[in-house]
């Protein structure tokens, strides 16, 4: 008989990709310093270029677990419109990009066939890079 008990999948922090193009980056520059301001997120910066499975401009802003439950409903009401995907970072980085993915606004497609199965170090929340 199956285990009926779900595995357990370590999760050590979620990324949220704020997207933008030309004429909407001045509402993405906004939300994301509003963001740095109110959370201790660790800023990746803007990337005005397609990059990884992203196939439009964003900016990642990553944090750890315990703040999910502050930051996450934060974005919802503060967004300003723009599409948001809210991913955790656990060892199934194409799972976490589409079946586990939150979003806020319309979705953006994901190039999912470019992912590595697991995220470099410098992609998780400083605290949980040491383990």
């Amino acid at each position: 008989m199956a285990d009926p008990s779900p595995r357990s999948i370590d999760n050590r922090g979620y990324h949220a990709h704020v997207y933008y193009d030309a004429a909407t980056k001045p509402v993405a520059e906004r939300v994301c310093a509003a963001l740095q301001e109110k959370f201790p997120v660790e800023f990746g910066g803007f990337r005005d270029e397609p990059v990884g499975p992203h196939p439009i401009s964003n900016a990642r802003a990553t944090f750890t677990p315990d703040q999910f439950q502050n930051i996450v409903p934060w974005l919802m009401m503060h967004h300003e419109g723009l599409a948001v995907l809210i991913h955790a970072l656990t060892d199934d980085s194409v799972a976490d990009h589409s079946s586990r993915a939150l979003w806020l606004g319309t979705p953006v497609p994901m190039k999912l066939e470019v992912l590595r199965p697991q995220y470099s170090k410098e992609l998780l929340p400083t605290e949980a890079r040491a383990g």
